[in-house]
């Protein structure tokens, strides 16, 4: 009677935790792979967006060429201009020169050294067209040499446009960029969550069965048919029921002292609680307490911090990884349990777990301590 209360007791204690665990507000699986397709998709986007601007700078950058194109052949149509100019003042001053070697000192002498009348008006008209001439043409070359300052005014006020537009799509280029790398670090991060949240699933539905098939056992017990009772019968079930919950809660000392007897030591602590600066295997430990105790027990002395350890032992490339190896994150670690997966005091939410990949984050360095 006494021992059908007892498992009447042990089932309730075992539904009752089950039935009160606490649930913490962590992303699931399906959030996060939401979460992921989102950025994914604000990438995409981004990336459209880059593409467009990147077309618009190449466009840009042609259009600028052919400007320049244009402002050099404005400035080479300035410097003719500026030449006929001066050409044309020079042809003035020979004119003028001429006029005087040739014996007509000015144009009044000119006019009065006419024979006849007929020569007076001739001389008269002479003059009159060569004043003509060269006020049209100097009238003609000042206009040119202005329009084509002007032009040339205008062309580099465009380019000078053009450039600064040059320069924001260069910014929103270089903003772009920035955006999608960061998005992508994003979905990096979110991979890792997404990894760390399927081992943590497997790990409590693994401690679900555990528990469902430990209430089952002790429910079929319970409602077994009683054995006739002797004394020798009754004390070999009193001292069964003794050894069984004694093992649940028996740590095995460490067998032998290699990197499977590390690994083997360190997976009696999985399902036990995680807490930041803890130090109890049991009752809750972080990640580098964790990895600190365990060696510990094969006579290892380690830092307390994942930077600590970063720094001890032998730094070995991951693929030379073995089974006890020490796998270091930025601001994590655990050890490598010899297929390609990690122990670890992983969070609050899942405690002390076995991932199935050791890459789920980015590895700062592998070391063997021992």
């Amino acid at each position: 009677m006494k021992r059908k209360i007892a498992q009447a007791f042990i089932t309730a204690a075992l539904i009752s935790s089950m039935a009160v665990s606490p649930v913490f507000a962590t992303p699931s699986v399906e959030d996060l792979q939401n979460d992921k397709a989102a950025a994914e998709d604000e990438v995409v986007s981004l990336q459209s967006e880059l593409t467009g601007i990147l077309d618009k700078i190449s466009t840009l950058e042609a259009d600028l060429q052919k400007k320049q194109e244009e402002i050099d052949q404005a400035n080479i149509d300035l410097e003719e201009a500026i030449v006929q100019q001066d050409q044309q003042y020079e042809d003035m001053k020979k004119r003028i020169q001429y006029m005087y070697e040739s014996g007509s000192g000015n144009e009044l002498e000119l006019l009065l050294s006419a024979e006849s009348f007929s020569d007076l008006v001739n001389k008269a008209e002479y003059i009159k067209n060569v004043h003509t001439y060269d006020k049209e043409k100097q009238e003609e070359y000042i206009a040119t040499t202005k329009k084509i300052e002007k032009l040339s005014e205008s062309l580099q006020e465009e380019a000078e446009s053009m450039t600064q537009m040059q320069s924001q799509l260069e910014e929103d280029k270089t903003s772009l960029g920035t955006m999608i790398e960061g998005k992508q670090s994003e979905i990096a991060q979110l991979d890792a969550d997404i990894q760390e949240a399927v081992a943590a699933q497997q790990a409590a539905e693994e401690a679900r069965r555990q528990q469902e098939a430990a209430a089952a056992a002790a429910a079929a017990q319970d409602t077994a048919p009683s054995q006739p009772s002797n004394g020798g019968s009754g004390g070999g079930s009193s001292s069964g029921g003794s050894g069984s919950g004694g093992g649940s809660s028996t740590v095995v000392p460490p067998q032998g002292r290699d990197g499977w007897a590390v690994v083997a030591y360190a997976r009696q602590f999985l399902g036990n609680p995680y807490e930041y600066g803890g130090n109890s295997l049991t009752n809750g430990i972080d990640c580098s307490g964790f990895t600190q105790q365990i060696y510990a027990a094969f006579g290892v002395s380690l830092g307390r911090t994942d930077t600590a350890q970063a720094s001890a032992g032998v730094e070995i490339p991951l693929s030379q990884a073995q089974a006890g190896d020490l796998v270091v994150y930025y601001g994590h670690v655990g050890i490598y349990n010899g297929s390609g997966g990690l122990i670890h005091a992983s969070s609050p939410s899942v405690g002390i777990i076995e991932s199935p990949s050791c890459t789920y984050r980015q590895i700062r360095c592998v070391r063997r301590v021992l």
